[in-house]
């Protein structure tokens, strides 16, 4: 019995050690994931966004592109991030919505502008999304939910219209889970914090627009797919509480109204 017992704990103990090894092993690396999503992603994002650009009419007004690259810049510089990286798109849309396609395609609709009472709020949606695009979420979400297999199938032909579009939907209207939303609101808050930006104005954005939640409004994209906007905006405050911030402003006083008038 004891020589029974002793064996059995062998066993154990071997398959633990085994897997505390393999959990040491980069298979990422290994098997050249990385290289492969990397490249992968650029595929995806030129052809999702070309997809849904086909259907929607995008804003190529040079002044409303400088006035929201301002806000971008002020981000990016004060974080270290590359702002040619990121590929800025506003889209006439009555619905209030932004989002991240792959290759860090940022999407900004005009009714999520217009419901923003000033640049600031703006700038925490905005440090939201890319949020999502520098911690990868965006790929991460879509190798979960539709698997690597498919992605690549997606990029060399083999897949169908409606596999395509089914991502699509899901990049636009889905949300993210909920680890992966705290992680964006939380870095997004550091993003502003660095840019002296006060994120309570994120956060007042988010409680506004979630008094509207129980409405089920269609316009309402962005914060139907993010939910609990109550509690997002307690956290968030919470966590810029532990930082002091003297924000300074972003634009010029009548700038973001001039944005406005220049988006209807």
């Amino acid at each position: 019995m004891k020589k029974i017992f002793l064996q059995i704990s062998l066993l154990i103990i071997l398959f633990f050690s085994l897997l505390g090894a393999l959990n040491q092993v980069d298979w990422m690396r290994l098997f050249r994931v990385e290289k492969i999503t990397k490249s992968t992603e650029k595929k995806l994002g030129d052809m999702f966004w070309n997809l849904y650009h086909s259907s929607k009419d995008e804003i190529n007004n040079d002044s409303a592109h400088r006035i929201i690259d301002s806000l971008l810049m002020r981000i990016c510089t004060s974080n270290k991030i590359e702002r040619n990286t990121i590929k800025l798109h506003i889209v006439q849309s009555t619905e209030i919505n932004a989002f991240a396609l792959p290759d860090q395609h940022l999407v900004i609709n005009t009714a999520l502008i217009e419901s923003c009472q000033n640049e600031m709020e703006l700038c925490g949606v905005v440090a939201h999304e890319m949020a999502h695009m520098q911690l990868d979420h965006v790929m991460k979400k879509l190798i979960k939910e539709i698997g690597l297999s498919v992605l690549i199938s997606i990029t060399t032909g083999n897949a169908g219209a409606e596999k395509i579009n089914e991502v699509i939907k899901l990049l636009t209207s889905s949300a993210y889970d909920r680890k992966l939303e705290k992680q964006a609101d939380i870095t997004a808050v550091d993003y502003l914090e660095n840019s002296t930006i006060n994120p309570a104005e994120f956060a007042n954005f988010l409680a506004r627009l979630g008094q509207k939640e129980t409405l089920g409004s269609q316009y309402l994209s962005w914060i139907n797919t993010h939910p609990d906007s109550k509690e997002r905006a307690k956290y968030i405050l919470a966590h810029s509480n532990k930082i002091a911030v003297k924000a300074k402003p972003v634009l010029a006083a009548d700038s973001f109204s001039q944005l406005k008038k220049l988006l209807q």
